[in-house]
């Protein structure tokens, strides 16, 4: 088959506008469906980052931006298969300017290192987190950025409350879980507040994964009637009911990548089928100088093939870019943009989707126009 190759080539580029056409309308249809199934890949990473996790996460059982007495951080450290106990409070800020929007949050820090230690927190980091007063921890994408490096100083201008928070970067997040994030001491924010004395969340280290049932059964049952009524549930868990919000969109993803791709696909059947009828009698004269049914077939599986890759991986290297350029583009999304990326899985897919259409829609008309009678269509005009 190698030997026909040449003749595959000089047929694909024979109608240049047509073979051009064909691969910009599979590539734009990969393209699509390449990027919109990055989204779903995003949260399933989330959900596989935090699988293992030995931590639960305590909050208001009115809801999340309800606060809870800073107290119950000693009363849930005392409770049994209890490690260690943080407050967090979450610090909408942005920072230069309205569009470079930072996700903050303030921490207690002395037992920081300890419930995050899948965070990749250097000793000498988490040491000068303790002992500086403005001291705060940042994601390195977040470092990059915006180029920060340790010892810089950093303003955070409050959205949630009306301050301004200057920052010491002490040390670098070295995680995915938390590339974008800035954590800084609470006691620093309650005392910019005025000594608020609440938290949004605590985050609580179980001693074993087993035992986390257990305690979360403790802690709400400890606070069940109580001024502030608690929910607790395990890390795993609180991410898939945040994500369960985004599954509306994320199927709308999928669903709207499957109808672009089989529309393309029809087109691409339909343009194959002309170009076929085209070539009818060309068809004919190959089998009359003895090649064979299935040898007229390949070639034009080849040729459809051809297509199928080349808008294949035009597509798919289109998605990689907008992508990669998408934080910088539109920073209207925030620091979900650089969350975003596009995995190994869908560059595959699109490529074998490709693939198929081309080889699909060159074979179906091919093969029917080659059963016919040499003589019927060499007479034909």
């Amino acid at each position: 088959m190698l030997i026909l190759l040449p003749l595959v080539l000089r047929n694909v580029t024979r109608n240049l506008r047509r073979t051009i056409l064909t691969i910009f309308s599979i590539a734009v249809s990969i393209f699509i469906f390449a990027a919109l199934t990055s989204m779903p890949s995003l949260v399933n990473q989330i959900l596989r980052e935090r699988a293992n996790s030995q931590r639960v996460v305590v909050y208001n059982k009115s809801g999340y931006f309800y606060p809870l007495p800073s107290a119950y951080a000693r009363r849930i450290e005392s409770m049994k298969h209890v490690g260690r106990v943080i407050g967090e409070s979450i610090f909408l800020a942005t920072y230069r300017n309205p569009n470079d929007q930072v996700p903050a949050v303030a921490a207690d820090p002395e037992h920081f290192a300890e419930v995050f230690d899948d965070w990749g927190i250097a000793a000498d980091a988490a040491s000068a987190f303790l002992d500086e007063r403005t001291g705060a921890l940042v994601g390195h994408t977040l470092m990059s950025r915006f180029g920060w490096k340790v010892g810089d100083l950093v303003m955070l201008h409050g959205l949630n409350a009306p301050i301004d928070i200057q920052l010491k970067v002490v040390g670098e997040l070295n995680t995915d879980s938390a590339r974008f994030v800035i954590v800084f001491r609470h006691d620093y924010l309650d005392e910019a507040l005025g000594h608020r004395g609440t938290a949004d969340i605590f985050w609580v280290k179980v001693d074993r994964s087993q035992n986390i049932p257990q305690v979360i059964r403790d802690i709400d049952e400890t606070f069940a009637n109580a001024a502030f009524e608690t929910k607790t549930e395990s890390e795993i868990a609180a991410m898939e009911n945040r994500v369960t919000q985004m599954r509306i969109l994320i199927d709308g993803a999928k669903f709207l990548a499957s109808i672009v791709v089989l529309a393309i696909g029809l087109v691409a059947f339909n343009t194959a089928a002309m170009s076929a009828r085209e070539r009818r009698r060309e068809m004919a004269v190959m089998r009359s100088l003895g090649f064979t049914r299935a040898a007229v077939v390949a070639m034009a599986i080849a040729e459809g093939l051809i297509l199928g890759l080349a808008g294949g991986a035009l597509g798919c290297t289109a998605a990689w870019a907008g992508l990669k350029l998408l934080p910088h583009a539109s920073r209207s999304i925030g620091m979900l943009a650089y969350a975003i990326a596009m995995p190994s899985r869908s560059i595959a897919y699109g490529i074998l989707i490709a693939a198929a259409i081309g080889a699909l829609s060159a074979f179906i008309p091919a093969a029917a126009i080659s059963r016919g009678n040499i003589s019927s269509a060499l007479r034909a005009v």
